[in-house]
């Protein structure tokens, strides 16, 4: 079955407590909306740096965090998350399939 991965971006980070309660809201949100269909939760994510053999990278893309989930199609992880809390609070979340190589 396909995977995706999800990424989420445009939601500035907030305080230390306020971020673990979105978490742990998040969390509860994941397990009964997602179920069996979530491969790995995620984390939030950190931009270390990034890395170019020539020099010039690309422009940086903020990714506030990630998660993976399994699906028949887009069609279906888009269902998957709708009600998503992360949309609620005003951030994107954006798709991509992970390919096989």
């Amino acid at each position: 079955m396909p995977r995706y991965l999800i990424t989420y971006h445009g939601f500035p980070y907030p305080d230390i407590d306020t971020a673990a309660e979105q978490r742990r809201a998040f969390r509860a949100w994941a397990e009964k909306s997602l179920g069996r269909a979530m491969v790995d939760f995620g984390s939030p994510l950190y931009d270390a740096g990034q890395m170019s053999a020539t020099g010039a990278p690309v422009e940086p893309v903020e990714i506030d965090g990630y998660t993976i989930v399994e699906a028949r199609s887009v069609s279906e992880v888009r269902e998957l998350l709708a009600g998503h809390p992360f949309l609620s609070l005003g951030g994107t979340i954006q798709i991509n399939e992970c390919l096989d190589v």
